[in-house]
C-alpha cells in the first residue's frame, strides 16, 4: 500500500487529501476500492454527497466580482410546478447570454420556507446588477449583492470559502423538482487546479497537518472512512480588504 497526497485549488480555496493506493495499480490517482453499498439509502447519501462537493467546487470558483441574487415570481407569473418554473428560467438565462456572451451563473430553484412560492436563487458575473433587473420580466430581483469576502464558520474568517451559501443553495432541490441535475449552470465557469498527487514520505494526521500554500491557512482537517484524511486551506484575506459579516 502507497500512502499519496493531492491538492486542488479551487478560487481561495486549496483541498488536499492524504490517501492509499493498493500496490500495483498502476496509477497515484487510484484510491484503494471501497466495499459495495448495503442499500439504496446509503447509496442516495452517498451521491447527494457528492453532488454537494462538485456544487461547492462550482461556487468557490466564481470571482469575487460575482453577484448572489435572489428571483422572485410576480402574481401574474407565479407558477405551480417546477416544469413551467424551469421554462421560464431557461428563457431568462436565453436572453442575459445572448446580452452578455460571456455571463458565468448558476441558478437554483426553490420553494419558500412560508409562502411555498417557487422561487429562484443564482449567481452570475459579468452582468451588472440593474441589468439582471432589467430582463427579468417575470417579477423582481430582491437582491443583488456582491459575494461575501469574509466567511465566518464557528468564529473562523475562512475568507471566500462558499460552502455554507453551495449548501444552502444545494438543499432547496427537493424530489418534486425532478431530475438528477439541483443546479442549472452556463458551460463557461472557471474549473479547479488539480495538481499531481505525490508519494508521502512523512505521516500526516490530522492533527499532523501537511504544511499550506504560501498565502494559505489552515481551517479545517479530518479523518474520512477508507483511511483518507481530508484537510482544508483557504487563501489569508487581506488586512485593508473591508469586513463583513
Amino acid at each position: 500500500m502507497v500512502r499519496v497526497k493531492r491538492r486542488e485549488f479551487t478560487g481561495d480555496v486549496c483541498e488536499q487529501i492524504v490517501y492509499n493506493v493498493a500496490d500495483g495499480a498502476g496509477s497515484l490517482w487510484r484510491v484503494e476500492p471501497r466495499p459495495r453499498f448495503e442499500n439504496q439509502e446509503e447509496r442516495d447519501k452517498f451521491n447527494a454527497a457528492v453532488s454537494l462537493r462538485r456544487f461547492t467546487k462550482i461556487m468557490n470558483c466564481f470571482p469575487p466580482t460575482s453577484l448572489y441574487s435572489t428571483l422572485t415570481l410576480g402574481p401574474e407569473d407565479e407558477c405551480h410546478d417546477f416544469d413551467e418554473a424551469r421554462q421560464i428560467i431557461n428563457a431568462y438565462i436565453r436572453v442575459l447570454k445572448y446580452h452578455y456572451p460571456d455571463v458565468k451563473l448558476v441558478v437554483v430553484m426553490g420553494r419558500g420556507r412560508h409562502t411555498h412560492r417557487i422561487h429562484y436563487h443564482m449567481v452570475s458575473d459579468g452582468v451588472p446588477a440593474e441589468e439582471l433587473q432589467k430582463y427579468w420580466k417575470y417579477g423582481k430581483v430582491e437582491r443583488a449583492e456582491p459575494l461575501r469576502a469574509h466567511n465566518y464558520y464557528n468564529g473562523v474568517d475562512r475568507g471566500r470559502d462558499y460552502a455554507s451559501l453551495a449548501k444552502y443553495l444545494h438543499d432547496h432541490w427537493t424530489p418534486e423538482q425532478g431530475g438528477r441535475r439541483r443546479w442549472k449552470q452556463t458551460n463557461n465557469l472557471n474549473r479547479p487546479e488539480t495538481e499531481k498527487p505525490k508519494t508521502v514520505k512523512r505521516k500526516y494526521t490530522v492533527e499532523k497537518p501537511p504544511r499550506p500554500p504560501k498565502g494559505y491557512k489552515l481551517v479545517e482537517a479530518r479523518a474520512g472512512k477508507y483511511g483518507f484524511i481530508y484537510y482544508r486551506y483557504v487563501r489569508i484575506p487581506p488586512r485593508d480588504e473591508k469586513r463583513r459579516r
